[in-house]
């Protein structure tokens, strides 16, 4: 009688594992800020290596653009999940009294660089306050150039228009140029060569998250498993993609951007673990993704002496910590 209970037991418990496994995926999309590329690649990752569907999930990476209004979409419902920028975007949300909200970023620093000519005395950060020739785009401008004047002292009269061509930085000497650390470095030793100094903002007191995963407050509210399935298989692709083979995540996104190379996949991938762009700080108890309320305090701050914010913005509504920091991942770094 024993015996047959325990079969009857066993038999349940393998019809019931087969069930779970036969459930059907739910379909996600998930709208990235720009064309596919490197900094992407966790994204691609859990894609390619089947860690969504692992998660029960069926997702759509969408790629962002010059033409693209994905975050535009994810706030009216159209897509699921955005890829944010810096945290200046979700504290203007709240401040538009839009209801999204930020629960992952997997970025500990933004990657936001200022690039100058080497020996030509301005080889400091302190020294690109000599150059009057900043060549920085309108949302350059409006954003850190702000945080860069009321921190360090920098004025409007040095900003040039910047058309993200290199060539008049390349041209100047004395120019410096805005750009991102697992780029344009390499874009500009290839045209020009010779390696341009590097300035990474967060060294310096810049202290956003970057690439953040945003959805609308409703999703978080009605469906907080799916947003931590998702939270937690994009944290499995930036390690997978970070430490392990990712082979198969640069073919997808050279295939979603076809102008994309192998070249520049690989410089990235090692800026990204050079600077500790996704993996540094607090990823390194509380895992890939990881945020704080000191952190998010602290940029907030900084924001609101450079002018962006009125000090009695609710800024915490723009976060959530309920789905980062379990250290989810930390046993696949290697």
């Amino acid at each position: 009688m024993k015996l047959n209970a325990w079969i009857a037991g066993a038999l349940a418990a393998c019809l019931g594992g087969s069930a779970l496994a036969q459930q059907p995926l739910t379909e996600v999309t998930f709208g990235t800020n720009w064309l596919a590329q490197g900094e992407h690649g966790g994204y691609y990752q859990a894609l390619a290596d089947g860690t969504y569907e692992k998660y029960r999930l069926k997702v759509t990476i969408v790629p962002g653009g010059p033409r693209a209004s994905n975050r535009m979409l994810m706030t009216v419902g159209k897509l699921d999940f955005y890829m944010g920028g810096s945290m200046i975007q979700a504290f203007s949300a709240v401040e538009k009294d839009i209801p999204t909200i930020v629960v992952a970023a997997h970025f500990q620093k933004e990657p936001q660089v200022l690039l100058s000519h080497p020996g030509q005395g301005l080889d400091t950060f302190e020294d690109l306050k000599k150059s009057n020739d900043i060549l920085l785009s309108k949302d350059a401008v409006a954003t850190f150039f702000q945080w860069m004047k009321a921190e360090y002292g920098f004025k409007d009269e040095q900003v040039k228009p910047f058309g993200f061509n290199p060539a008049p930085f390349i041209a100047n000497k004395k120019a410096v140029q805005q750009g991102y650390v697992t780029s344009e470095p390499l874009t500009i030793e290839k045209a020009a060569g010779f390696r341009p100094n590097v300035f990474l903002l967060a060294a310096h007191g810049f202290s956003t998250y970057s690439t953040t995963v945003e959805t609308r407050r409703e999703v978080v509210e009605k469906n907080p498993d799916l947003v931590q399935r998702f939270v937690d298989a994009s944290t499995i692709g930036w390690y997978h993609y970070l430490y392990g083979d990712n082979t198969r995540a640069r073919e997808l996104i050279k295939r979603d951007n076809p102008e994309m190379t192998d070249e520049l996949l690989a410089y990235s991938h090692a800026k990204m673990k050079e600077y500790g762009i996704v993996d540094s700080g607090d990823t390194q108890t509380l895992g890939i993704g990881a945020m704080t309320d000191a952190r998010m305090n602290d940029f907030f701050d900084k924001m609101v002496k450079a002018g962006l914010f009125k000090p009695d913005l609710d800024y915490r509504k723009a976060y959530t910590l309920q789905f980062v920091n379990k250290g989810v991942g930390l046993n696949l770094k290697k």
